[in-house]
Parts: C-alpha cells; structure tokens; sequence
C-alpha cells in the first residue's frame, strides 16, 4: 500500500509537471495577443513594460512643453498652486515619481525570482490590465502629493539617475569585455583574429575622426578653452586605455580599448553638445535641439530547465531608476532650471554629468583591466609569506 501511494504521488507530481510544461509550450507557440493574454512570454513581457516607460517618458515632455494647455484642469488641484506645481520642471517629477513607484512596486514583487510557473513569473509577464491600471492609478496619485514630497523626490532622483548611468556604464564594459573573451577563445581565435583587427581598426579610425570634428565644431577659437581641455582629455584617455590593455601583464587586446574610446567619444560630444545654446565655441547645429538615446542591455541567455531568463527584479530596478534618469534629463538635472520646448538634457549641469560619467567610465574600464594583476601578486606574496 505505501508503495502503491509513493508511486501514485510521484505519479501526479510528474503529470502536474508536464501539464504546467504544455500548456507553456503551447502558449510560446500561440499568436503575441495569446502570449500576452495569457502571460507566458517573459521576452515579451519586456517590450510591453518598455512601452510603458515610453508613455511615461512622453506624458512627462507633453507635462512639460504643453501642460497648461493640454491639462488646464491641473490648475485647479490643491497642490498644483495654480499650474506651478505640476507643469514645467515640477510636473517632470510628479510623472517621474509615478513611474518610479510603478517600476519600484514590480522590483518588491519580483525580486529573487528564480523559476517559471510560480505566481510571481505569472505577475511579471501577465495581469496586465492589473498593472496597467496599477501604472495609470500611481501617476495620477503623484499629482496629489503636497510639493514639498516632489522637491524631496527631485533631490533623491539625482542619485538614482547616477546609479542608472553607473549600471549603463557596467553594462556596456561587460558587453565589450564579453566580446573580446569570445574572440578569444581557443576555438574561434584563429578565426575571429582577421575579424578583430578590422574591427579594432574601424573603432580607431572612427575615434580619429570623432576627435578631429569636435575639434572643428566645438573648438573653432583658442578661447574655447574649456571644449578643447574635454576633447584632448578625451584622447589621452584612449591613449592611456591602449597602453594598459597591451602591457604584456594586462594582455587584453587591441579591441576593448578601440570600442572603450568609441564610448567615450560618444560621450564626450554629448557631454559638449548639452552645453547651453548661444555658447560661441558650438558652431555645429544648436546645442539643445536634439534628443537623448539610451540602451538598456540584457544579457539574452537561453535559460536552464525551469530557470527564469533573466533577472525580474534587476530588470524593473534599472527600470526604476531610469525613471529617474528621464526626470534628469527633461529638467537638465536642476529641479529649478527652466528649459526650452524640444530640448532635452540641456545645461552646464547635464555637460558635466556626462563628462563625470566619461572619466568614471574609463576608470572602471582600468580597474577591470589592472585587477586580476594586482590580485594575483597579492596572493602570491601571501603564499611566499
């Protein structure tokens, strides 16, 4: 009889099991309206909490550029004083904070999720008309929170906006350092190596090039001290990057540091291009007519068994603080700055951000490089000791 019992209940472990399995499997292989009805796709769960970012990040610009005339009923709210406390640079917040707590509420929920058919990896890539509402409901609650909360939140946001340009940063160094150790391998080295060269070669020629146009058209005048201290900056940082990952204790390759300077530059002629416009150093286009891209990478991997894809609550952590990122970016990281329609990320403070975030950038890249070295003469002088 026990036998008998132990084998049925296995029996019917492994036939829940399997049914939990099918039925996942058949809503991967039915249409997108399916997956998303029925939450069975975390891959496109992903695109449909960036849509709602992207409504976020629009509802925050028209609050901005539009607010009294798109939202005059936003006047009459007891904590708006009159439309100045939830239009302009305020109203970035409020839709700021909304996001935030939305993305914020998903990080709680689903943080240490680490398999699929529980209720959790259902939360995350279902209930949708749940968290929509949940979105929709925690925005339009920021609009009634007293002023004194969003001038708390603004100060806190610009710490959280350093921290989504820090995970930026690390992600994109952990791409390219990915790369080169796949270039690298004993399998593919042979035949990524002619690969490698012309890829390190484009990145130099493009960081050349980079550097000589910002030259032209940001550093026209010897008095544009400021513009040509960046950009010389800028190329000895490359230079220094090159040095370290060819010293033969580094050995890193001639690729990271070639698509390490292509980041930087990028970085620089950003960090030039959100100076304030009518400055005589910039003769190329305005300097705030002009949006800001960012990328989140996502290490895709294909998962182990019941493993999830990815990491839920690091996913809606970026997320969160990205929330606060677009808020720095719309109000030119000063919560008492007053910034122009269509511009974005427009200020001596957004100018120095960028450059802060291009040192740290090479800083980390060099870290990354020098310590395996100087930790494996560590342990050996303990073990000589």
């Amino acid at each position: 009889m026990e036998g008998t019992t132990g084998r049925s209940k296995s029996e019917m472990e492994s036939g829940s099991t399997s049914n939990n399995n099918e039925s996942h499997i058949a809503f991967k292989e039915g249409s997108w309206f399916g997956q998303f009805k029925n939450g069975s796709n975390p891959w496109m769960a992903r695109y449909v909490y960036g849509l709602i970012f992207l409504a976020s990040n629009l509802l925050a610009w028209a609050v901005r550029d539009y607010g009294r005339n798109a939202f005059p009923e936003m006047e009459r709210l007891k904590n708006c004083q009159g439309g100045r406390g939830c239009l302009g640079a305020e109203g970035v917040l409020r839709v700021s904070l909304g996001c935030f707590a939305f993305y914020f509420v998903m990080f709680l929920s689903t943080a240490g999720t680490s398999s699929l058919y529980n209720c959790r990896d259902t939360w995350h890539s279902g209930w949708w008309s749940v968290k929509i509402g949940l979105w929709i409901a925690l925005t339009a609650t920021a609009f009634l929170v007293p002023t004194f909360i969003i001038q708390i939140y603004g100060e806190i946001a610009h710490f959280g906006a350093g921290v989504f340009l820090l995970v930026q940063l690390v992600s994109v160094i952990s791409f390219i350092t990915w790369l080169n150790d796949c270039c690298q391998q004993d399998k593919t080295e042979d035949k990524c190596h002619i690969h490698v060269m012309l890829l390190a070669t484009a990145a130099y020629i493009i960081c050349i090039v980079g550097i000589i146009m910002m030259y032209v058209w940001y550093a026209p005048e010897p008095s544009c001290l400021l513009n040509i201290f960046f950009i010389t900056w800028t190329l000895v940082l490359i230079q220094l990057m090159t040095s370290v990952s060819l010293h033969p204790k580094v050995n890193a390759g001639i690729l990271t540091p070639g698509l390490m300077g292509l980041y930087i530059v990028f970085i620089c002629w950003c960090a030039i291009r959100s100076e304030p416009a009518g400055e005589n150093c910039i003769r190329k286009a305005e300097a705030s007519n002009r949006t800001d891209w960012l990328t989140i990478i996502v290490k895709k991997e294909a998962p182990v068994g019941d493993a999830v894809p990815y990491g839920y609550g690091f996913f809606h952590f970026v997320f969160a603080t990205g929330a606060m990122y677009f808020a720095m970016l719309l109000i030119g990281w000063n919560t008492h700055h007053i910034i122009k329609k269509w511009t974005i990320d427009v200020g001596w403070t957004s100018t120095w951000v960028r450059i802060v975030n291009e040192w740290l950038a090479v800083c980390v890249y060099l870290w990354m490089l020098v310590a395996p070295v100087i930790l494996l003469r560590c342990r050996q002088t303990n073990e000589s000791a």
